[in-house]
């Protein structure tokens, strides 16, 4: 049987999920280490403001691009029949489930668990002590082309499955 992973990442509103909101989230479907061209991709409305220094620096994704893209309980369903009971391959696991879970919890959708969640800063730490982790940083160390000037979950995903797969070895 083939091992299927969803490499997930999420743009935010900020870095609280008691108060700030998914924006965007971004999956791709690998089996046995091997994207395979599902993905999963999705902007969200988040009800509130998105912090402007995040739209301009990090993700550039502003208010009114998100107006009219459905809530997240709206997708809910969607991203949670996409993902299944697969392991979540992250990077910094705790920050995204932490946002997903804020949003799962607030539309009465069940939790993930964070026992699913395969989280790439943790894998990079260990295996290159005392080196930066960052997605950037871990890009340059396996040249992994990545020419983005602003993070997207979908681009930052497909980046993150490249790496991940050296990280195991492949």
């Amino acid at each position: 049987m083939q091992k299927r992973e969803i490499v997930l990442d999420t743009e935010t509103t900020g870095l609280d999920p008691k108060t700030d909101r998914i924006i965007e989230i971004g999956c791709v479907e690998l089996l046995d280490g091997i994207p395979t061209g599902r993905e999963y991709h999705q902007y969200i409305n988040p009800q509130r403001s998105v912090n402007r220094l995040a739209a301009r620096s990090v993700h550039g994704i502003s208010d009114a691009t998100l107006a009219d893209k459905p809530v997240f309980a709206q997708v809910a369903d969607a991203f949670l029949a996409f993902i299944g009971d697969t392991p979540l391959v992250i990077h910094n696991a705790q920050f995204d489930l932490g946002m997903l879970n804020a949003e799962l919890r607030g539309c009465g959708r069940p939790l993930l668990d964070r026992s699913r969640a395969i989280c790439t800063l943790t894998m990079a730490r260990e295996k290159r002590p005392g080196c930066p982790a960052s997605l950037d940083a871990l890009c340059s160390h396996y040249k992994v082309c990545s020419d983005r000037n602003l993070h997207g979950a979908l681009t930052d995903a497909k980046i993150l499955a490249e790496v991940y797969i050296h990280l195991t070895g492949g």
